[in-house]
């Protein structure tokens, strides 16, 4: 209001500050030019900001610091408010209403629980998507992030042996009560290799709140982001995102820390374990010899 007066010529700067009981310094403040250094950090910012848009001030910070820039979160917010690099709202589900009968495991070291579960999508030329997840509870690694069009208890029995292969047989599988899930092939494998189930309640997806918010990071940061065209490309491309997610992503629960170097620095890998062959139909007897897998490179990672 000071300026528009004495932009209109209406009175002296002084006398605007005296009307308006204001400090002539704050009349006259002019805010010093940013150095060379700082210039770099906002060009910096606008790199990150552009390659992970959905990506907040708290996590873009924390990777600001990983690369050496001494930072903090408020500063990296006043700047993106600054720049006009802000992530949109997105608009929030009405989340259903209940008693939560809690997890029935709390995952306490890596290979506890791992969580599995589908999310599905489309090819822009009409062809269905649809994906199997596969994640540790504690770590939170991607241990499986395949697309398909049609993935059925065969497909899901034989990626949960070769992420079992890769990194261990874990003590409890969480899941939903989904056709794939609770076929007779698949709990007779489990249960001969002494994996135990962990199944939720009907229409209680927070029970399984692990795999389902990786889902939604997954949707927001790739899925919305991309045009799949055909399944080769679909599957190049989550791949990159499940490589991404596991060596690069900063996770705010683990510190802000990728969850390949948070289990790396909590529980170095173990060599993994032997497992049975699974039967070619529900009922057939399997054989009782163990075959051990060698250690070796991870063909999922």
């Amino acid at each position: 209001m000071a300026r528009e007066m004495v932009e209109a010529k209406q009175c002296s700067g002084r006398q605007a500050c005296r009307y308006l009981r204001l400090s002539r310094a704050t009349y006259w403040y002019q805010s010093r030019p940013a150095t060379l250094r700082e210039r770099q950090m906002i060009e910096r910012l606008h790199v990150i900001s552009e390659k992970h848009p959905r990506y907040g001030y708290r996590r873009i910070a924390a990777l600001l610091r990983r690369e050496g820039w001494r930072v903090g979160k408020r500063h990296i917010q006043r700047l993106r408010r600054q720049e006009g690099l802000r992530v949109p709202p997105t608009k929030r589900k009405i989340i259903r209403r209940g008693m939560s009968t809690g997890l029935p495991t709390k995952a306490t070291h890596r290979g506890h629980v791992w969580t599995w579960d589908f999310i599905a999508d489309a090819t822009v030329r009409g062809g269905a998507l649809r994906m199997l997840t596969i994640l540790d509870e504690y770590t939170r690694e991607c241990h499986v992030l395949r697309a398909d069009r049609a993935l059925r208890s065969t497909d899901v029995l034989e990626w949960l042996q070769k992420a079992i292969e890769a990194h261990g047989a874990p003590e409890y599988l969480r899941s939903d009560n989904g056709s794939e899930f609770i076929a007779k092939i698949v709990q007779q494998w489990l249960a001969e290799n002494r994996v135990k189930t962990i199944y939720i309640d009907p229409g209680s997806p927070w029970q399984n709140g692990f795999v389902e918010s990786f889902h939604g990071r997954l949707r927001d940061e790739c899925l919305n982001r991309e045009q799949l065209w055909t399944l080769t490309e679909a599957r190049v491309v989550i791949e990159d995102y499940r490589q991404e997610y596991n060596q690069f992503r900063p996770h705010s629960r683990l510190g802000y820390q990728s969850p390949a170097r948070f289990a790396a620095q909590t529980h170095p890998a173990s060599a993994p374990v032997g497992l049975r062959p699974p039967c070619a139909e529900a009922g057939q007897n399997t054989t009782h010899q163990l075959y051990t897998t060698t250690k070796k490179t991870n063909p999922l990672d």
